[in-house]
């Protein structure tokens, strides 16, 4: 039985950082997961557990081929830090970006956490996760601008909850497949190497 992964908080009356400050903090504490709210509170969480990791490399792995084939946008895994309009710095699982959109940002936007909103977000759920923060968090990127398709998958119930701007969250129980179509053409994501 797992336990919940210990997350710290650290509210901004506390410490409060720039842009560039919490990049840098970031860097310096590669092994963690680090992320910032739209007010500004830090969450600090431990690495993933490695049967996790490897099912969020399967879901980039196949994210990736699918990619490289199409052409039309780039992947990214789970150490890329995107800023939210909300201000919020989120680094998704896995996400798709379509080049047209990641060509507007400049050269230093794109060395950084860039500002903008994966098309694509995937959130894989670790058996330490709660589910409420995860689906608080697709939430927030289906409000974004930017943002077209979500998925957030719960291995311990074999669920997928999909995420469309403006639409009703879709439950999938037990899905073999999800099908990205239309905004991932021809991207079908195989869950039988995620579960």
């Amino acid at each position: 039985m797992f336990s919940s992964s210990l997350v710290v908080r650290i509210p901004p009356s506390v410490i409060s950082m720039t842009d560039d400050q919490f990049f840098e903090f970031c860097q310096f504490n590669r092994d963690l997961r680090i992320e910032r709210d739209r007010d500004g509170e830090i969450s600090i969480m431990p690495p993933a557990g490695s049967e996790t990791g490897n099912r969020e490399a399967r879901i980039i792995h196949q994210l990736v081929n699918w990619s490289d084939q199409d052409g039309s946008g780039l992947a990214f895994s789970s150490s890329a830090g995107f800023k939210l309009s909300t201000g919020a710095e989120r680094s998704p699982d896995a996400s798709w970006l379509t080049t047209e959109r990641w060509n507007r940002l400049t050269p230093e936007q794109q060395q950084k956490f860039a500002p903008i909103c994966p098309d694509f977000v995937v959130e894989l759920r670790s058996p330490s996760d709660n589910l409420k923060p995860l689906q608080a968090k697709m939430e927030e990127y289906s409000q974004e601008p930017g943002f077209r398709l979500g998925l957030l998958i719960d291995r311990s119930h074999r669920s997928v909850y999909v995420y469309r701007p403006g639409q009703t969250v879709t439950w999938l129980e037990n899905p073999e497949t999800v099908n990205a179509d239309p905004v991932l053409p021809g991207f079908t994501l195989k869950l039988s190497k995620v579960w």
